[in-house]
């Protein structure tokens, strides 16, 4: 390069459109692909709130029992997490995108054999398999898609792709509502009934048999998806091919946690997701318990409360184009503990509504906790990623606690004092965060 170029070179300023950029150009379909997968791996996550309620009549487990279908399901996230970190250094995002819709194609073509020998514990391995491959697919995209772009504009760039996250949501708690539950729910004289004719037992494997076709079908789509992105070339980002980086650490470091905002980004991050994953399964009984409703209305009004998450999201993107992410996420954590409270000392349709809010406010949480976590960890924000993403199992430990409480004390307001609790947390850690971070308009 002559001096004169090199001159005219240093002496030229970005320009505010290229400082404020949101994605790389000519990079709209990979985003797509990725953005996609946000929706994707939120249809299990939410037909896991109707599994629980399917699985209580199917298999007549106690809250308790069917509390294990998120245990199973978390745990997937956790055991898999630092592997799936591990295997995206060595060879990259697209890779862990490819290995992630495999498990995850693989787990929802299980629930046929496992609805064929009509054992509850298949289908915990089947949403363990899922799992893993969610575990993969979420240490990717988060990351992937914070990184893919100016670092100015990672948070509003996650926050928009995890606002398709709640529309997978809203079409997993539709697609159970419609298609997994039945409707017939059969009173004691009926049980007894049933029994005597020596009917019961075929009624509940069709009840069983009822979930075999929405997840075949979704195993299909996921398969159809990792064909796509196998022949999509994807870009090389920041940290790709680590393996060379003779400071890079194959397995995440202690020290990583020495960083205090990824320390208590992880924290906050199993305590919201404990919560979000709580609140959601004990939505159609504390419905049903609490305003008497049939359980397909309460999976159309859950079905609701996951449109409030989505346009939460929606909202939340905007506002922080004017508004810091932590300061936003601070104010609606110290929302979401009033109405929390609200549905604690109120149950009944006052506090249904109150707890049905609350997924409003919950929905800036994930990204912004996620993207706080990772931010600064240069080449180690795969392994940070990942012990964020091993935070999800807070909704295997929060979930079942959730339902021990309710047994317990008989009441299923009691037990939404441990999602109360969490978000007390996550208001802390919110207000931690420096307010000059954003608004990005700022910049």
């Amino acid at each position: 390069m002559s001096a004169s170029k090199a001159g005219s070179a240093a002496g030229r300023k970005p320009t505010p459109s290229s400082a404020k950029s949101f994605l790389p150009t000519g990079q709209l379909f990979p985003f797509f692909l990725v953005t996609g997968l946000f929706f994707l791996w939120a249809v299990p996550n939410n037909l896991n709130d109707v599994l629980i309620r399917q699985f209580m009549t199917s298999f007549a487990l106690s809250r308790l029992q069917a509390g294990l279908v998120q245990f199973a399901f978390y745990l997937g996230y956790f055991v898999f997490a630092i592997p799936a970190a591990m295997l995206m250094r060595r060879s990259g995002y697209k890779t862990g995108f490819l290995t992630g819709l495999a498990l995850f194609g693989t787990g929802a073509i299980l629930f046929w054999p496992a609805a064929i020998v009509d054992r509850y514990s298949f289908f915990l391995i089947a949403l363990f398999i899922v799992a893993a491959g969610l575990s993969f697919l979420e240490t990717a995209a988060n990351p992937f898609i914070a990184q893919f772009g100016p670092p100015e504009t990672s948070e509003r760039r996650l926050n928009f792709s995890q606002a398709f996250n709640p529309l997978g949501s809203i079409a997993g708690v539709l697609l159970g509502t419609v298609f997994i539950f039945s409707g017939i729910e059969l009173t004691a004289p009926q049980i007894a009934h049933f029994k005597a004719l020596g009917e019961y037992s075929a009624y509940l494997h069709s009840e069983t048999m009822r979930v075999v076709h929405p997840y075949v079908v979704l195993g299909i789509i996921v398969w159809a998806w990792a064909i796509v992105i196998a022949f999509t070339r994807f870009p090389v980002l920041a940290g790709e091919g680590e393996q060379d980086n003779p400071q890079g650490h194959a397995l995440p470091s202690p020290a990583l946690l020495r960083h205090p905002n990824l320390l208590f980004a992880v924290i906050a991050q199993f305590l919201y997701v404990g919560a979000q994953v709580g609140t959601w399964s004990y939505f159609i009984p504390y419905v049903q318990q609490y305003a008497h409703q049939p359980e397909k209305t309460a999976g159309y009004l859950l079905t609701g409360t996951l449109a409030a998450f989505a346009i939460g999201r929606f909202v939340s993107a905007w506002l922080m184009r004017f508004i810091p992410p932590g300061r936003l996420m601070g104010v609606y954590s110290l929302c979401n503990v009033a109405l929390v409270a609200i549905g604690v000392l109120a149950p009944g349709w006052i506090g249904l509504w109150a707890i049905f809010l609350t997924s409003f406010f919950m929905s800036v949480m994930y990204p912004t906790i996620f993207v706080f976590g990772i931010k600064d960890l240069g080449s180690n924000a795969k392994l940070g990623a990942s012990l964020i993403v091993m935070a999800i199992v807070g909704g295997a430990v929060l979930t079942p606690l959730m339902g021990w409480i309710g047994e317990t004390t008989g009441s299923g307001a009691v037990a939404y004092l441990v999602p109360l609790a969490a978000y007390v947390f996550v208001a802390w850690f919110s207000f931690r965060q420096p307010a000059g971070l954003l608004p990005v308009s700022a910049r």
